[in-house]
């Protein structure tokens, strides 16, 4: 019997629907412009996110003043209608909306289970776009999840820095969204702050622009970027550039963090070698006043706490692992929350993969020491779906990376690595799921490795690793 909200592949989906599509068209199946609505019950978090349209892009511009923490924001968000309807839905969690136009024209806004209702002033047809325009206010806070809250949030001593950390339901607590992992558009933030202090976004910075005491910052990202992504954080930061990639972090951190961020570059052309060219239009990190549990997935602009930052690079290995997430994870982004393996996963290999351009550790022995630790304690956890509590679980990362050196030891490196850079190429800017990669596997290796893989993602024992293959 089928558990409800589990995640199966068919043999049939496996072997034909997807293998059979060329490369291109698998990419726009599940990239393209009408995503297709899961049953509820299939969702891990059914209130967030609307299947009514998709989104264009968002122009936020917002104000913030640390002292009263007070946000001022204007949302315009360029969407069209997937189906005939009159109203539409979107995701804010708190702030409070002053005035709200469709199309131009003045709305009511009602909020109906969490929600943002704005009523169109006449009837949307299927694929008729439309805008809105969103004027809202208040002390934005972080949101309920499973793991704490998530989203905006303060920092430093004088709590007069903010970050953002939304994954997996964070962003409504600082702008309206449709917040589904695969509602992807692009993004201009125009964030105001107090002279002397400093704001951060995706993407690349276009204007610096003072007006009196105040300071506009302007960064435009094309994306298409998901909303758990979208990030800006204010502070008083040193910024500094090197070979391309821009970072910023507490002038009292600075000497630390150069060194600690200074092979950025190199992970950059490293990662671009096995996985295929950067996806992005910038690249950069910025290190927050505060600690953190992990390091925050955002695409372009990776964040880290000041615990992560030692002078010696002991964290090395989650700067490769944030590097990696811009491939997986933000340019192939989850169709939607079960699929978590599919970002953290492939960034935890890529750890492994880290150390062996460094000559350190080969990933079959880092591979067999986590395999050891994983036998070790409790496998009850598929983890192709491991349920909303479990989504950052150490077993989804490490037993993920398992999954593709046993892929790897299976196939040989020629193969894998094909597989990697394809299944970029094939889902780039789009979204995907566990079983389009077990197709796209099987297609690219022309083997069925349904046997080898479904073990290690749909099933609560744990594989045995398989011995290293010399002849690949």
């Amino acid at each position: 019997m089928r558990a409800r909200g589990r995640f199966r592949c068919s043999r049939r989906g496996l072997l034909t629907a997807a293998a059979a599509l060329p490369l291109t068209a698998a990419a726009g199946a599940l990239a393209g412009d009408e995503a297709p609505r899961p049953p509820d019950g299939r969702r891990y978090f059914p209130r967030h996110g609307s299947y009514g349209h998709r989104t264009v892009s968002y122009d936020l511009r917002l104000d913030y003043d640390p002292g009263r923490a007070w946000l001022e924001g204007h949302a315009r968000v360029q969407a069209v209608a997937l189906e005939p309807a009159r109203e539409v839905e979107l995701d804010l969690a708190r702030l409070k909306v002053r005035s709200a136009h469709f199309d131009g024209r003045p709305v009511e806004v009602r909020r109906r289970s969490g929600k943002l209702v704005l009523r169109a002033p006449r009837p949307l047809a299927g694929e008729q776009p439309f805008v809105l325009d969103i004027r809202y206010a208040g002390r934005p806070a972080p949101v309920a999840s499973p793991f704490g809250g998530v989203g905006w949030d303060r920092t430093g001593d004088a709590h007069d820095g903010t970050l953002v950390a939304s994954q997996p339901v964070g962003a409504p607590s600082w702008f309206p969204c449709n917040d589904r992992p695969d509602d992807k558009a692009a993004y201009t933030f125009a964030v105001t702050v107090p002279r002397g202090h400093h704001a951060l976004a995706n993407g690349t910075l276009l204007r610096r622009v003072s007006e009196g005491d105040r300071v506009r910052w302007t960064y435009h990202h094309p994306g298409p970027m998901a909303t758990y992504l979208a990030a800006v954080y204010t502070g008083r930061f040193t910024h500094e550039e090197r070979d391309g990639v821009r970072n910023a972090y507490p002038a009292h951190l600075a000497d630390r963090a150069r060194h600690d961020l200074a092979r950025q570059p190199e992970m950059l052309r490293a990662f671009a070698g096995l996985f295929g060219p950067y996806p992005f239009d910038s690249y950069g990190a910025v290190v927050v006043d505060a600690e953190l549990g992990a390091p925050v997935e955002n695409q372009t602009l990776s964040v880290f706490g000041s615990n992560h930052i030692d002078g010696r690079r002991g964290w090395e290995t989650l700067v490769a692992h944030e590097i990696a997430h811009q491939w997986y994870g933000n340019s192939v982004t989850l169709a939607d929350w079960q699929h978590i393996w599919l970002n953290e996963g492939f960034a935890t290999y890529a750890e492994w993969l880290w150390s062996e351009h460094l000559g350190e550790d080969d990933a079959h022995a880092l591979a067999r020491q986590a395999w050891h630790g994983l036998s070790a304690g409790r496998q009850n956890l598929r983890i192709a779906d491991p349920g909303s509590g479990h989504l950052f679980d150490d077993r989804v990362y490490v037993r993920g990376a398992c999954t593709l050196h046993a892929l790897r030891t299976a196939v040989g490196d020629d193969r894998f690595f094909t597989v990697l850079r394809t299944w970029h190429a094939a889902h780039r800017g789009g979204n995907a799921d566990t079983c389009a990669f077990l197709a796209h596997a099987e297609r690219v290796t022309g083997r069925e490795l349904g046997p080898l893989l479904r073990p290690w993602l749909f099933e609560k024992r744990l594989p045995d690793l398989p011995d290293r293959d010399p002849d690949g």
